[in-house]
């Protein structure tokens, strides 16, 4: 029930966070189409989201760690993060990354990315965590909210520092680290 209950607040978190972007995105959307402008490294800004109406899809290598604050332990993750960009302010994609050491599990998640401001983005969506302890192996329903702020270098490389909270049927854990990226 307690689980239940962390899972249905964390949903409205994510329908009050949709319902405002959607009202601003509506809001803004004929100012987006007039004043948008090109720049010569070939993308659009709008109220400073960098957006690459040519190159939507974009990749990323997530090096983190895992913790599970009530065992206090603390694993090496290593992942990946592809996103889909529908348009300036949406993205849908999925996420898989492995947890080593004390943890050793594995954590599938399709998600949505919420881009609000400049490189700021949530990042949010279900998923299921597989956890191997030695002989026994146990899977959990997980439900991931979290935020991490892209910075663009070069030719469409990004940086993004990241935190996440999964919260599971099992144990909840917050996920912090960096990823490595590139739009094409």
């Amino acid at each position: 029930m307690e689980i239940a209950m962390r899972l249905l607040k964390a949903l409205f978190v994510f329908a009050v966070l949709v319902r405002g972007a959607v009202a601003q995105d509506a809001a803004h959307e004929d100012t987006v189409h007039k004043a948008s402008h090109h720049e010569a490294s070939g993308h659009e800004q709008w109220g400073d989201i960098i957006y690459h109406p040519d190159e939507p899809h974009h990749f990323s290598v997530v090096i983190a760690g895992t913790n599970i604050p009530s065992a206090n332990e603390t694993a090496f993750t290593i992942g990946v993060d592809y996103e889909y960009r529908i348009n300036r302010r949406w993205g849908v994609g999925f996420v898989a990354e492995q947890a080593f050491g004390e943890v050793d599990s594995t954590t599938l998640l399709a998600v949505a990315d919420i881009h609000l401001w400049r490189g700021l983005a949530l990042q949010v969506g279900p998923g299921v965590e597989f956890l191997d302890e030695g002989e026994e192996h146990e899977t959990f329903a997980i439900g991931r909210i979290g935020a991490l702020y892209e910075l663009e270098f070069g030719d469409r490389f990004t940086i993004s520092p990241q935190l996440h909270y999964d919260i599971s049927s099992g144990e909840d854990a917050i996920v912090f680290g960096f990823a490595i990226g590139r739009a094409f």
